[in-house]
């Protein structure tokens, strides 16, 4: 067992096609020992987004804090509003993004299989249009 916090977490810049304003610290993933997921903080700056993709596995998600709104569905064409305590479920494969629409920072925790822990910020996606 072991207990952690955000600061004591490197916070890597999200550097892909699609993204703007995102970090992500990986929580717990493979090198803390996990065997099933990974757990994964991004923080969203004011008009930040992921980028609009989907992959071949499931997360499920925690809004810690701020306010956005979250694009899904088989097509990414349905939009609904997020804040502070929401939780998602993204299935395998639907397209999604996760935008900033407040004015402060947009907290969100992320659990996803551990193979794809985005351990040094490169993440298995495919860009949307």
């Amino acid at each position: 067992m072991f207990v952690k916090s955000p600061e004591q977490v490197k916070s890597v810049e999200m550097d892909m096609p699609g993204v703007k304003g995102v970090t992500m610290q990986l929580m717990i993933g493979r090198e803390d020992g996990a065997p099933n997921f990974a757990m994964r903080l991004f923080t969203v700056e004011a008009n930040g987004h992921t980028p609009l993709h989907s992959h071949n596995y499931e997360h499920e998600v925690m809004v810690v804090s701020g306010e956005g709104q979250v694009t899904g569905g088989v097509d990414g064409g349905t939009i609904r509003p997020i804040k502070g305590g929401d939780v998602i479920f993204m299935p395998a494969n639907e397209t999604h993004q996760f935008r900033n629409t407040g004015s402060g920072e947009l907290k969100f925790m992320c659990l996803v299989p551990v193979s794809f822990d985005c351990g040094k910020g490169e993440c298995a996606v495919t860009p949307g249009s």
